[in-house]
């Protein structure tokens, strides 16, 4: 019967990164390994290890917020993966048995996820967003934005869709203007391009323009361009923001989820989000550098009819500190998540002197 691996005994430099994240002493990992054999001997269906990753991810203070929601959804995650089931395979499989070299995958993706610390989807070279698959690694973010909610209901009822179901739709908050679906949309950071993707998918008549400076991110959101045979619609662009776009691109919709962490979060990161792309997630002392320069270029870019979308996160309070005078429109979801607003390209101009205030303060700091 094959086993959990044996502790290595020369593991200092190994041990040496783990004291530094201050997380697992060697003694934790011999007594994991050790729970880990046990689990392989007396465990059986796909329900025992599910309910035993929960335990162990608990037990261990297994950061869990990059692209699962929760221990439950993490678990079932590392088990169904290793079983090469989808992550929504049907219950009615979770009394079944597994064998020995599945038990063996299951436990050792586990025991990597704990030691490690490295997110899963790191792990595995996979996310998913708006139910899609998305291969990623360390070059870019881990998929995870509210977002998600409002692409799968089309932006509705901003924007009008057939669909016998939309009165059933959860009101988001988007204003109900009921227009016809964008022909242009851009996405801006696009990171792995799992936003374009969706947008293209969700608007299948419409050019998806995806943003991003870092050349390796559009390496990796290529790869999920072409996954999904979407070159004829998404059209990936290397910009700083809205710097090398043409002025005569005109958008009916701008997605964005930008780097919006502040600088005190950032010195507090758990040591899974140490391996997610720093510039990804920093953007200055507030988390603001990159929003206001979206906030101030977007209408440039946007028609008459158009909206912007932007997640600014838990810098939410800081955009409300820095534009007391503005009502933004705070999107709230049914499945959780806030620090998403709206603005209408109206909205936008009306307030353009304040977002070039900030902007000038920004690169007076800089």
């Amino acid at each position: 019967m094959s086993s959990i691996p044996d502790l290595p005994d020369d593991n200092n430099a190994h041990f040496e990164y783990i004291s530094e994240e201050e997380s697992l002493t060697k003694e934790d990992i011999t007594d994991l390994y050790a729970e880990l054999a046990q689990a392989q001997e007396q465990l059986l269906t796909i329900r025992d290890f599910i309910r035993f990753v929960v335990s162990k991810l608990r037990q261990y203070d297994v950061v869990v917020a990059q692209g699962t929601t929760d221990e439950f959804a993490e678990a079932a995650a590392i088990v169904l993966h290793s079983l090469s089931l989808q992550w929504s395979a049907d219950s009615e499989i979770l009394d079944c048995r597994l064998i020995e070299n599945e038990k063996q995958a299951v436990l050792t993706l586990l025991s990597e996820r704990i030691i490690q610390r490295k997110p899963l989807s790191y792990l595995i070279n996979l996310a998913y967003f708006c139910d899609l698959p998305f291969y990623v690694d360390e070059r870019v973010l881990i998929p995870r934005s509210p977002i998600a909610e409002l692409i799968n209901q089309k932006f509705y009822p901003y924007f009008d869709v057939d669909d016998s179901k939309k009165s059933e739709f959860f009101g988001h908050g988007l204003p109900e203007m009921q227009l016809s679906a964008p022909e242009r949309i851009l996405d801006l950071c696009t990171g792995s391009g799992c936003i374009a993707i969706a947008l293209a998918t969700a608007f299948p008549d419409a050019n998806v323009d995806a943003v991003d400076i870092d050349k390796d991110a559009l390496e990796v959101a290529w790869i999920n361009v072409e996954h999904h045979d979407l070159a004829h619609q998404v059209n990936l662009l290397q910009s700083d923001l809205f710097s090398k776009l043409p002025p005569e691109n005109q958008y009916e919709l701008i997605v964005t989820n930008p780097p919006y962490v502040d600088a005190a979060v950032m010195a507090e990161l758990p040591p899974e989000f140490l391996h997610e792309p720093e510039h990804a997630l920093a953007a200055g002392q507030d988390g603001l550098d990159l929003v206001h320069q979206i906030l101030y270029h977007a209408s440039d870019y946007l028609t008459a009819d158009g909206l912007l979308v932007c997640e600014v996160g838990d810098s939410e309070w800081a955009l409300r500190q820095a534009y007391p005078e503005i009502q933004f429109d705070w999107l709230t979801f049914e499945k959780g998540g806030s620090g998403v607003f709206a603005m209408t390209c109206t909205e936008l101009l009306e307030y353009r002197e304040e977002f070039a205030r900030q902007v000038e303060q920004v690169k007076g700091l800089s």
